[in-house]
């Protein structure tokens, strides 16, 4: 008896998910709660555990869309081979209930020779490749998805008829190198960003103001306390914490700023959950710091290293990317000098940070070099005014520049 394994409820608003890769193959003996594939939905990529112990049957292909409640696979009753765990050709010939296996164990070549795993024949079937041309280096010649991915179609043979003559007038100049071209679908996650920026930037009117910061008081203020504030807090002292300080204490001076539209209503926060943009493998996600106005900076570098870690390991839930007050974005990580971050919808508001270059400045009347951040400010006009988004800005300046100010709260 088969046991079916559908696409589980992930959230309220999702209505389909992308199967974004097979973690276990067509045949396989898997053990109850063992995972097997990886979903992904437009908000987080999740994993499909198995439902019972047996032999799994891929239904799905990966890169198909599924809606909540579609079969993606089914469990055969079974049991696993003796010294391993995998229901493999050569193993599965001590199982007389499996029929296939059977007839493969009798002759292994006939059955994996030029056999492409499911994720390997996707890949193939996109590149327009035969499998039976590739070699596999998996067991027992099966095509794994890394020869897939190596592979390369061969150029058609030139036909035998001779061409007019006038086809053969045009002078092409010839091109050194390679010039391959891939296709990929585009993942749920990354046709829901492109779907969000693009309403953005219809939907809003988004306008952005820049200031400068002179980030000498922060770097000397960390190299004095670095030691002794991971010694205490078990965690690095980064500008993260100091820009995130500094923005709650200006939210709460320009409440606007930290407010949303909701149809014909503007809805006020008197807490700040922080978003954070943070680059993971699979597309830009937002994980939030919760009540952040109400944490140290210690608290905040701890937080940040967790989600920074999570959304790396692709372990976010739906619910620490959901809701957010005010975005914070650093593309000075990449290198980025100055840029004009969109608002992460429905916010009304994000700050971009950049990265520090050392430039003359004047101070006190004297030129000196400081090491400088330009700093970016893009809103929606169409509920916060200028004269706010701008104090907003030099409030989150005057504080990173004289850190004091945060702890003393002036």
């Amino acid at each position: 008896m088969s046991l079916e394994i559908k696409v589980p409820t992930v959230g309220e608003s999702i209505t389909e998910v992308t199967l974004a890769q097979w973690l276990k193959e067509d045949g396989d003996y898997v053990e109850m709660d063992e995972n097997i594939a990886e979903l992904e939905s437009d908000k987080a990529t999740f994993e499909l555990p198995a439902e019972k112990a047996g032999i799994l049957r891929i239904i799905a292909q990966e890169g198909d869309t599924l809606e909540i409640g579609a079969v993606v696979c089914t469990i055969e009753e079974g049991n696993a081979p003796a010294g391993d765990k995998k229901a493999d050709a050569p193993a599965a010939a001590a199982t007389p209930a499996t029929p296939q296996a059977t007839e493969a164990s009798e002759n292994p070549d006939s059955y994996a020779a030029g056999t492409a795993s499911p994720a390997a024949a996707k890949i193939l079937r996109e590149k327009g490749i035969d499998p039976s041309t590739i070699k596999g280096t998996g067991k027992d010649g099966r095509i794994t998805k890394e020869d897939a991915e190596k592979a390369q179609a061969k150029p058609a043979a030139p036909k035998a008829e001779s061409k007019p003559a006038a086809a053969t007038t045009v002078s092409v100049p010839a091109i050194a190198g390679a010039r391959n071209e891939r296709r990929e679908k585009m993942s749920s996650l990354r046709k829901t960003i492109a779907r969000r920026l693009v309403a953005v930037k219809n939907e809003t009117a988004m306008l952005t103001t820049f200031n400068e910061v002179n980030m000498q008081p922060i770097m000397d203020l960390r190299a004095k306390y670095k030691d002794m504030f991971k010694e205490k807090h078990g965690v690095g002292l980064g500008f993260m914490s100091f820009f995130t300080k500094a923005v709650t204490t200006a939210l709460k001076e320009w409440p606007a700023v930290n407010a949303r539209i909701e149809e014909n209503e503007i809805v006020y926060s008197d807490f700040a959950d922080i978003s954070i943009a943070v680059s993971a493998p699979k597309g830009l996600v937002v994980p939030i710091i919760r009540n952040a106005e109400s944490m140290t900076l210690h608290q905040v570098e701890k937080e940040v290293i967790n989600l920074a870690t999570k959304a790396r390991d692709g372990k976010l839930t739906i619910e620490e990317m959901t809701g957010g007050t005010f975005t914070i974005t650093n593309g000075g990580v990449f290198g980025s000098m100055m840029s004009t971050p969109i608002i992460n919808a429905p916010q009304s508001a994000i700050l971009g940070m950049h990265n520090i270059v050392q430039r003359p400045i004047a101070e006190n009347g004297q030129v000196v070099i400081r090491p400088m951040m330009y700093v970016a400010l893009s809103y929606d006009h169409r509920i916060i005014d200028g004269r706010e988004s701008v104090s907003f800005l030099v409030r989150v300046k005057q504080l990173l520049e004289d850190p004091a100010r945060l702890l003393l709260e002036v």
